[in-house]
């Protein structure tokens, strides 16, 4: 399939600079497949659109703070330093990225926010980033990191580096309610929109819920440059998977319920365990499964969504389900309808 199948415009207007005043405030666009058919709901209306005895797969992964606006030490530069993972050893040493800085070299030295100090580029690691090391211990570095970091917001979310206010918004908005796992860079947008509330609706309507780990990378915002979707270098995300979410999908398939994957990530795990018969299998990996058109879902028999970028993955694995017919029209009405876009956006429910 071509990569430019979804080459269209969101007009600028329509992508979500801040959250909706209350998550399950979101609009939904739900999307049913046999039919063909939109309707225009809201996210608080989600446990009357499931049925009793279905099954909600979320993903518990949690967003890390780790960007961090640090200065050059001697020309005062700014420079964003993106922590991707802390490495192993006796310092405090992480994977980073130094954004759009071009001309860094090994031995250099970023002041750091806040008065924390300096950090120093010691290496060059394979793919582009830098082994990079903090002041203190690693569980000192970790502990001021926590504080002093910002939120990993996707680069169409925009904050000037100067402009702190909307911090303690985003600490808590690009989170879900049910994150228990660190790891992630970039938040399971799906699951934003659930409230205690919605959680409580749907267990009271006979709607079940388990958990898996995905713990999503910068990855999930690359673009497809290949010209086919199949040819696309897909990255890998480590995934968890209890026996305790395996068991509720086979008591989920034994009662005849939907199997309702929580955003594209929690779908790509389930798929990424389902045998052919549909049944999923509890276990620690990695997972680099690209689905696109055409794909026969194996554990997945909903999809909770957002609106994703035009050009990427997330919105081929929609159209595996929906089709790329009825994934189109479902965006366009979208477009016409003025839902918003992207993380802090909007969600769509697609039913069978």
């Amino acid at each position: 399939m071509r990569s430019d199948t979804f080459d269209f415009e969101i007009p600028p207007r329509l992508i979500a600079q801040v959250p909706a005043a209350r998550r399950d405030a979101s609009r939904l666009l739900v999307v049913r497949r046999a039919a063909g058919a939109l309707e225009h709901r809201t996210f608080a209306e989600l446990p009357a659109l499931l049925a009793p005895g279905d099954l909600l797969v979320l993903n518990d992964t949690r967003v890390r703070p780790c960007r961090l606006h640090c200065r050059r030490e001697h020309t005062g530069g700014h420079v964003e330093l993106f922590l991707l993972k802390a490495l192993p050893g006796p310092h405090a040493d992480y994977e980073a990225l130094t954004g759009s800085w071009s001309n860094a070299m090994a031995g250099m030295r970023l002041e750091l926010p806040g008065g924390g100090g300096f950090a120093e580029l010691l290496e060059r690691l394979p793919g582009g980033a830098w082994r990079v090391r903090l002041p203190g211990t690693p569980e000192q570095a970790e502990a001021w990191v926590r504080c002093a970091a910002a939120m990993p917001l996707p680069p169409y979310i925009r904050r000037h580096r100067a402009d702190d206010t909307r911090e303690p918004l985003d600490r808590q908005r690009y989170q879900t309610v049910f994150a228990a796992r660190d790891g992630a860079v970039a938040a399971p947008t799906a699951g934003l929109h659930f409230t205690p509330e919605v959680l409580q609706a749907c267990a009271k309507v006979g709607i079940a819920r388990a958990f898996v780990t995905l713990h999503v990378g910068l990855g999930t915002f690359r673009p497809l440059k290949a010209e086919t979707v199949q040819e696309h270098d897909m990255h890998a995300e480590e995934y968890d998977v209890p026996e305790a979410t395996a068991a509720a999908v086979a008591a989920c398939r034994a009662r005849k319920g939907r199997v309702v994957a929580v955003g594209t990530t929690a779908c790509r795990t389930l798929e990424t365990v389902a045998d052919a018969t549909g049944s999923i299998r509890a276990g620690k990996g990695e997972t680099r499964l690209l689905i696109c058109p055409p794909w026969q879902f194996r554990a997945v028999d909903a999809l909770l969504t957002n609106f994703h970028l035009p050009r990427s993955t997330l919105i081929f694995l929609v159209a595996a389900y929906l089709g790329v017919d009825l994934t189109r029209r479902a965006y366009e009405e979208a477009i016409a309808g003025e839902y918003r876009f992207f993380s802090y956006g909007d969600a769509m429910l697609c039913l069978p």
